[in-house]
């Protein structure tokens, strides 16, 4: 007999070899494999602004690890908590096909992961690719808890666009000196605003126009005339962002892990919770091989915000790899881009419009073309009277500040949302959301007397495969500003937007039923409105929500109750063994 040519030896190097590439080179493995990850929670010190705090991490890392698939396959992330704070994670723009038990947001799908508990997301991905996040979903735990997530297409499927020489991600974000959780907690008991953050971050990093950071500055080593794929991910709490790179112009390929049609803009704006996917072309002979890249607010309310900007820089590979610490040097001699005044709600609205879907036969817009339930929410600030016996610092200095859709400010019950609706227990939620305002007023122009919110726990419920059209309207109360509504478990379609009132009349006439981009999250405009429609197709108890943390943690959030289908598919399985109890 002949002896074999391979070795036990060589095997098991084969096998390790193979299952390091899995989780190494992702986009060269065939779709539908199963992805385990581990989330070990951790208290970690890291150094920015030349101060030393402790932060909670993810196995230690600021930002957090990245999670990478393939459209297709099953995510499994266990989460094991090593710290004092409650946490609960979510996959943001995942749409959770039968499994909204790893949706993530603490008291709407699941209870906190409390100290020493673990759990277990498990979910499959389905239909999607391209960028999104995850991130902690509990309090501002998302301040140091969260990263990119990122899914390739299916194996031997193309992009829509020539393949980039090199992808990388750009995480917005930003930082504070003092502990988030102690600024939000402040901030509720005093009913002011709370303090902002001391700097901005890309990558974790705050740059060189910050006091102290010149070495904390996030790179892009760039090689002469090959194309980036920049997967840009806002994951700021309070502020969207304009975005730019000087001497350089970017096109827009995605949304919200939604392919677009392409189109070139030297500037982006990027709301919390969006993600936008650019390709950058660098110059075949650039004159100048160092750039600054960098972002700002946008902002028109009537507080108080970081109005400071965060600064990387763009490195043509020529450079030498020592560049100095000074930020002075720095300024000075790298082009600084221009970007929009911070106000500039003109740009957004016509940066906003250039996106639109591919709506062609293999990415076609599925746009709801028949509507079986309209709603009409009014988005914006409101006030709770301050309580007696209490010195308040909100508005007028007599209340707290609030935050409401329909006026209505959302308090999260002390038992998860789904687990109740499951279960069928009665007193945690009521089923009467308004659809409409109850005490209608010119929604943008001057404010009513009377700013309070009602309060409560109210759901809407929508049958199995209902199609919804929903318009959101700011309002002016105590500052007209941009709100970005995120809508967990679903993808809907910008079908119209516009500046004033919503008129039910003559706007729908306007409506893009033909390409309009798909997003899972959306600036509603500043003194404005915006209308999306979507198929609830998806059983389960699904968020919405201000992706501003200090207005989500004001009350502006509410909740959708989507009803089983007939069929196997089409109903909500029971809870994972392992959820975790209140």
């Amino acid at each position: 007999m002949s002896a074999s040519i391979f070795s036990p030896q060589s095997i098991l190097l084969a096998i390790f070899c193979i299952t390091c590439s899995i989780f190494l080179f992702p986009e060269f493995v065939t779709a539908g494999v199963t992805r385990h990850y581990k989330f070990d929670i951790r208290l970690k010190n890291v150094t920015r602004l030349c101060q030393t705090k402790t932060i909670v991490t993810v196995n230690g890392k600021f930002p957090g690890p990245r999670v990478v698939a393939r459209e297709g396959d099953r995510v499994v992330v266990k989460v094991v908590n090593h710290v004092s704070n409650n946490v609960s994670f979510h996959w943001h723009g995942i749409r959770q096909i039968q499994s909204g038990w790893a949706d993530g947001p603490a008291y709407i799908t699941q209870c906190p992961i409390q100290t020493s508990q673990s759990y277990v997301y498990n979910f499959t991905i389905t239909g999607q690719r391209g960028t999104l996040w995850w991130h902690a979903h509990i309090s501002w735990m998302r301040a140091t808890l969260y990263g990119p997530l990122i899914i390739y297409p299916q194996h031997n499927t193309s992009y829509p666009f020539a393949k980039p020489h090199k992808e990388v991600p750009i995480i917005f974000g930003e930082w504070w000196n003092a502990n988030t959780e102690a600024v939000i907690n402040q901030s509720l008991v005093t009913g002011a605003g709370p303090n902002v953050s001391d700097s901005y971050t890309i990558n974790g990093l705050p740059g060189p126009l910050y006091n102290c950071s010149a070495k904390d500055t996030f790179k892009l080593k760039v090689k002469p005339g090959k194309t980036y794929m920049l997967r840009m991910i806002n994951a700021a709490l309070n502020d969207d962002l304009f975005f730019s790179i000087a001497n350089h112009s970017m096109t827009v390929v995605e949304a919200d892990a939604v392919y677009v049609k392409p189109f070139e803009t030297d500037t982006i704006l990027i709301t919390p919770g969006q993600t936008t996917n650019v390709l950058l072309k660098t110059h075949p002979n650039p004159q100048q091989t160092t750039f600054f890249m960098a972002a700002r607010p946008y902002f028109t309310g009537q507080g108080t915000f970081d109005n400071s900007t965060i600064a990387g820089i763009l490195m043509y590979d020529n450079v030498s790899a020592s560049i100095s610490s000074s930020s002075n040097t720095l300024i000075k001699n790298l082009p600084i881009p221009t970007l929009p005044p911070i106000n500039s709600t003109s740009f957004v609205a016509n940066f906003t419009n250039k996106f639109r879907s591919l709506a062609n036969a293999r990415f076609p817009a599925n746009v709801p073309q028949k509507v079986d339930k309209h709603f009409f929410f009014t988005v914006g600030l409101g006030s709770n009277p301050c309580p007696k016996n209490q010195t308040c610092q909100g508005p007028n200095n007599s209340s707290k500040f609030s935050a409401s859709v329909n006026n209505v400010s959302m308090i999260l019950p002390t038992t998860a949302l789904l687990q109740s609706y499951f279960k069928k227990s009665n007193g945690v939620y009521t089923t009467d959301f308004p659809s409409v305002p109850l005490v209608p007023f010119n929604y943008t122009g001057t404010p009513p007397n009377n700013t309070h919110v009602s309060n409560g726990t109210k759901v809407v419920v929508l049958p199995f495969n209902t199609s919804v059209e929903l318009v959101m309207q700011g309002t002016s109360i105590l500052g007209a500003e941009s709100h970005p509504l995120h809508l967990h478990g679903y993808n809907f379609y910008v079908v119209g937007q516009g500046f004033g009132n919503f008129d039910p009349k003559k706007d729908p006439a306007n409506y893009n039923l033909v390409d309009p981009v798909e997003r899972n999250t959306i600036g509603v405009p500043s003194g404005g409105w915006v209308a999306i429609r979507f198929l609830a197709d998806n059983p389960g108890v699904w968020f919405m929500h201000c992706h501003f943390e200090v207005h989500l943690s004001w009350g502006l959030r509410m909740a959708w109750l989507v009803l089983d289908g007939e069929l196997p598919n089409q109903k909500l399985p029971p809870p994972p063994a392992d959820l975790p109890k209140c």
